[in-house]
Order: C-alpha cells, then sequence, then structure tokens
C-alpha cells in the first residue's frame, strides 16, 4: 500500500535544512543580520541564511532573492519577510520585520548624527569611498558563489549566465531603467522557464 502524500501546504523544510524555532528566534536572528549588513547586505544575507543557520539551500536563495528583488522595497525586508511568514504566518512576517527595523533603525540614526558633525573632513570622505569598493567586493564575491546554484536550474547554466550579461549590459553600460530591464530581459526568461520546466509546453508536446 503506497504511503500517504504530505499534506498540501506543508511548509516543513527538507530533514537537512533547519528552521526558526519561534518567532522571538525570527526577531533576533534578523536584527544580528541587519546589524551587519553595512553596504554588503547580501553576502550577509547568504551567509547567515544559507551557510550558517540553513534555514534554506542555496538554490533557494537564489529564487527566493528574485523574487524579493522584483518585489516594490528593500531587496533583505521582502526577503525577511517572506520566510517569517513561510513558518509562522502574518506574526512570523512582522516579527522578521521587527528585527529587520528596529535596533537597526536606532543604530543608523546615532550613526548620521556621528557622522553629521565630521561630514566636511576629508579623512570621513575617504572611508566612505573605502568602505564602498569594499561593499562592491562583496556583493561580487557573493554573486560568484551562488554561481553554483544554476547548475540546477532548469534552463540550464548556459543560458542563466547569457540573461545575466544581458543583464549587466543592460544596467552597467546601456544605462537602461531597471523597469524595462525586468519587463524585457526578466519577462523573456520568465516565458522561457515556464517552457522548459517539466510539465511546462515543451514537456506536452513531447509527451504528444
Amino acid at each position: 500500500m503506497p504511503e500517504s502524500a504530505a499534506p498540501t501546504g506543508d511548509l516543513s523544510p527538507p530533514p537537512s535544512l533547519n528552521a526558526p524555532s519561534s518567532r522571538a528566534d525570527l526577531f533576533w536572528s534578523f536584527t544580528w543580520l541587519a546589524l551587519q549588513g553595512f553596504g554588503g547586505v547580501l553576502a550577509v544575507v547568504q551567509r547567515e541564511l544559507v551557510e550558517k543557520k540553513r534555514w534554506m539551500t542555496r538554490e533557494q536563495f537564489v529564487e527566493d532573492w528574485a523574487v524579493a528583488q522584483i518585489m516594490p522595497g528593500p531587496n533583505v525586508v521582502n526577503l525577511s519577510m517572506m520566510i517569517g511568514g513561510r513558518y509562522f504566518g502574518l506574526p512570523g512576517a512582522l516579527a522578521a520585520l521587527a528585527g529587520m527595523l528596529a535596533f537597526p533603525l536606532l543604530g543608523v540614526l546615532a550613526l548620521a548624527i556621528l557622522y553629521g558633525n565630521v561630514a566636511e573632513y576629508p579623512v570621513a570622505q575617504n572611508a566612505l569611498r573605502g568602505m564602498g569598493a569594499v561593499a562592491a567586493g562583496l556583493i561580487t564575491a557573493t554573486g560568484i558563489k551562488l554561481i553554483a546554484a544554476l547548475d540546477r536550474n532548469a534552463m540550464g547554466l548556459g543560458v542563466c549566465i547569457g540573461l545575466a550579461t544581458l543583464t549587466f549590459i543592460a544596467i552597467a553600460l546601456l544605462r537602461w531603467p531597471l523597469l524595462w530591464v525586468l519587463l524585457g530581459i526578466g519577462g523573456g526568461a520568465c516565458l522561457w522557464a515556464y517552457r522548459v520546466l517539466p510539465n511546462g509546453p515543451a514537456d506536452k508536446e513531447a509527451a504528444s
């Protein structure tokens, strides 16, 4: 007799992954994450959620981050609410959101007051330029690290790298508005992924 299927809507993680133990765990985890996220926040988020806490795989992180990126608002805030809502519903989403905003808001206000007193000094300006280079390096390194997650993408690694290259050219070189890039390259990628995914039109044609 076959085993009964898991109930629809079961969002429990695979056995190899962990899960937040409570809404308080969500709050403090995202508070700590946010307090580290000066500049290269993508690198911090990936390290904390995938490598340390193991709340998601690299593949899940890439997919969720893509959704968070096309939604209005800060990417990491969107992601925190998605994760909180996945495990604890609306209260979990609000707990994660509070963790992302509460203590970091106090820290940012304090830093803004301190920076206002030294903003005109060349030393402070040069320090910020240096941190900007470090933040760019963190984001680049994280992007390279996540390339391996594309091996399991239904579109194939070659197509994914091609789309990433087109996106880089459109934004960095051609200076297209982000909305055009999302609608054009992003829309085309969604249609192609739909076609090659299992049970998509390509599968139906092959089965017929």
